[in-house]
């Protein structure tokens, strides 16, 4: 007896051109520089205008549980609107300059902690508020569009590739820069000079977006999304090992310029930028071989698990190292980890997305980039809080002229510790994860046959 033959996986056809693919990575820089600038809000409010720690810890808390609270809020609005220019276009095209002008006015306190403590404070939180309200808008209007855009892994890996590289430059000028220049031109001058950079490329790249037909089935109502959105496995998986990196790498990002200063005896704002572009551009380079040789043989899954692992085991030597040299090397061997972090993050979260529209019959892109928003923001409120331990268990004090024994362990502590058990809890998190090997190449020859049976219908003739 001759076995039947299976039918042969479907497979959807790229249908964006190189050019499209371009256009919106190139907007991921202009998304980039603000949000990885703010990693120094703490540098500027505590150490430069003297806002006490323990204050300013509160404040980024206080951010980080309203920003979690409006992320799925957002989504779910942009997964509901209508308009004559699209669901998530609207928020691109009418958030992003206001969070820019938002964004510099954040870097132009008034007032100084030591007189006017107070002032500043509700300065601080007021105008941190309003820049990440509209902010997330525009992020998640961008982020959503990005599996409705590019269907196929191989576009999302693609695109995935060229926004990263983007990313990478965009990463050299938010967090390697802003030390250097804010010594040469002040931090406000900074701040205002990253904001026109970051509109000029996200208004580049806002012609190139386009939104696909939405799904035609009955809207789910908010509680109901969010029930849905919440007991989906694998997003809850995801969302959780993304949130370890954002903690592994805010803590890396906010803790740096103490690091330098403090743990290494280093004044210059220089030093801080070599060390960070130093990582950037290496994950930059790096970028090439992840998405050429990694992730086509170990899929999202296994190219998130092997780059948690290799975060965890590059940044053991900065509890050693005593001079920039070391510091140095140590940052380009996490720089080639953070590679892969950076690229599979949206790709593997779009394989989630796919997997929810054959679960619900919806493309719910905003909903779910707004709950990983939701979540992964809480990663800056752990940051901000393992900031504030730190520094009070050291005696860190911005207002003394010279700081005790104990604050160079503390920064080196903050600096290794609580990222590596970031990196190192994300890798178990992952070995959870379900859409990998069979499921996931089911799941996406499902999810191909539906949308190509759903064109042809559309492309029958009616009567």
């Amino acid at each position: 007896m001759t076995a039947t033959p299976l039918p042969a996986p479907t497979e959807l056809t790229p249908d964006t051109t190189s050019a499209q693919r371009w256009k919106y990575a190139v907007m991921n820089f202009g998304l980039t520089i603000p949000a990885q600038t703010t990693s120094f809000l703490l540098l500027y409010y505590v150490d430069h205008l003297k806002l006490n720690p323990s204050w300013a810890a509160t404040a980024m808390t206080i951010f980080a549980l309203y920003n979690a609270a409006n992320n799925p809020l957002i989504g779910f609005l942009s997964d509901r609107t209508r308009s004559r220019w699209g669901r998530r276009i609207p928020y691109v095209r009418f958030g992003a300059l206001p969070s820019l002008i938002l964004f510099g006015l954040l870097f132009s306190a008034p007032f100084s902690g030591t007189t006017e403590p107070v002032a500043l404070m509700a300065y601080f939180v007021v105008m941190f508020v309003l820049w990440e309200g509209l902010a997330t808008a525009a992020g998640t209007g961008y982020l959503a569009l990005l599996p409705e855009m590019f269907r196929t892994y191989r576009e999302r890996t693609d695109v995935a590739w060229r926004m990263n590289v983007v990313q990478i430059v965009g990463l050299l000028v938010g967090l390697a820069l802003p030390p250097l220049l804010a010594g040469m031109i002040g931090w406000t001058a900074m701040a205002w000079v990253f904001a026109a950079l970051a509109g000029a490329a996200i208004f580049a790249g806002l012609g190139g977006l386009f939104e696909r037909p939405g799904s035609v089935g009955r809207e789910l109502g908010f509680l109901t999304a969010l029930r849905a959105t919440f007991t989906h496995r694998a997003f809850l998986i995801v969302v959780a090992a993304l949130t370890m990196r954002f903690f592994a790498t805010g803590t890396l990002a906010a803790g740096m310029g103490f690091y330098v200063r403090y743990s290494l005896g280093i004044e210059s704002g220089a030093a801080t930028t070599v060390l960070l572009a130093g990582a950037f551009i290496t994950a930059g380079a790096a970028l090439y071989p992840w998405r050429t040789f990694i992730a086509p043989r170990l899929g999202p899954r296994g190219t998130l698990m092997l780059a948690f692992g290799l975060t965890a085991v590059s940044l053991i030597p900065l509890a050693l190292v005593t001079s920039l040299v070391g510091a140095a090397i140590t940052t380009v061997l996490f720089g080639a980890a953070l590679a892969g972090l950076i690229l599979m993050g949206d790709v593997i979260l779009a394989d989630v997305i796919d997997d929810d529209e054959l679960r619900s019959g919806q493309r719910r892109e905003g909903m779910y980039y707004g709950m990983a928003g939701f979540i992964t923001t809480l990663s800056s409120a752990l940051t901000s809080q393992t900031f504030g331990a730190v520094t009070r268990a050291s005696g860190y004090d911005p207002k003394l002229s010279v700081q005790p024994d104990a604050v160079a362990d503390g920064f080196r502590f903050f600096m290794t510790v609580p990222p590596i058990t970031g990196a190192l809890l994300a890798l178990a998190i992952l070995s959870f994860y379900p859409l990998h090997g069979a499921r996931l190449s089911a799941m996406r020859d499902a999810l191909a046959r539906r949308r190509t049976v759903d064109a042809e219908t559309s492309a029958a003739p009616q009567g």
